[in-house]
């Protein structure tokens, strides 16, 4: 009976001397409560009810997210999250784990009082233009108060910049207000760009109808003088030439008018004896102006 209880004692002697360390962590062993050693990872050994695991330290990236509420220089206050990467140093455990007591309240620490003393110099649109910088700056500040205690800050960011509510609708209106000009401008812009464009195809228009009606009245001239010019050949004197033309133009415009459906009320001589007397009226009107002396024109 005695040996079986000897033989469970040297079992949990024995069980009791071995433990495992976990990989990327280190464990603090103390003897007697003062430092003994730093364990890494694997199957370690040590001397039961004399050693004992004071702490164990993961040697992992960790992060801290930090809310710290401030004012700009502008006097809006806003919130801000920044997020802190952290790891312990493998070569200063026993730092990291005897010097500070709470190294989370440590950090916290200055994260404050770094951010308070930046963003109090930027006005609200800075903040958000500079966050990388206010970044910056509390990753130097945490890396220099830090490294004397076995930590390594792996990176600083600021990932949230949340000002007043009244603030965000303010500047939403803002930019919204200068949208709408913009959008303003541009589609003013571009109803002067139409009306130029309007008025210079209006205007080749006009010229191109201009010169069409030259062209037109020329070779109108052009046919009339071809056909004096064969009536003469075929023995009729200009006068009746100039007739036979008169009237057959004058019963052309009578079928053209006739031809088109919409047509409104035209009133023109249709006697056979009509275009005889146009003719007569019109060379008796070219005479009398030609025969009309220059003093009775001024008088």
């Amino acid at each position: 009976m005695i040996g079986f209880i000897l033989l469970a004692i040297l079992v949990l002697l024995a069980i009791a001397s071995f433990f495992v360390v976990k990989q990327q962590t280190s464990a603090v062993i103390e003897r007697f409560g003062k430092f003994q050693s730093i364990r890494s990872s694997g199957l370690q050994l040590r001397i039961p009810f004399v050693d004992r695991i004071a702490g164990r330290l993961s040697l992992k990236i960790q992060q801290l997210d930090v809310l710290v509420e401030t004012k700009t220089k502008d006097d809006v206050f806003v919130r801000m999250k920044v997020s802190v990467q952290y790891q312990i140093k493998q070569t200063q455990v026993y730092d990291a784990f005897y010097q500070l007591s709470d190294p989370v309240d440590q950090i916290t620490s200055y994260v404050f009082d770094t951010v308070r003393a930046e963003v109090p110099k930027m006005k609200l649109d800075d903040v958000f233009e500079r966050k990388d910088d206010i970044a910056i700056a509390i990753k130097r500040e945490l890396q220099q108060a830090m490294e004397d205690y076995g930590f390594s800050i792996v990176k600083a960011l600021v990932t949230d910049i949340d000002p007043d509510q009244e603030v965000k609708i303010a500047m939403n209106r803002i930019n919204a207000a200068e949208r709408q000009k913009l959008a303003a401008e541009y589609e003013g812009e571009a109803e002067r760009i139409l009306i130029v464009a309007k008025a210079k195809a209006e205007a080749e228009s006009k010229r191109l109808q201009g010169q069409g009606i030259a062209d037109q009245r020329r070779e109108i001239a052009k046919g009339l003088e071809d056909s004096v010019t064969v009536l003469n050949q075929a023995g009729i004197n200009p006068q009746e030439a100039s007739a036979l033309i008169v009237i057959t133009q004058h019963y052309d415009t009578l079928q053209s008018v006739g031809e088109n459906a919409n047509s409104n009320l035209v009133m023109l001589p249709n006697a056979p004896n009509a275009a005889s007397d146009m003719l007569q009226n019109m060379v008796a009107s070219l005479a009398a102006t030609k025969n009309f002396p220059p003093e009775a024109a001024n008088k």
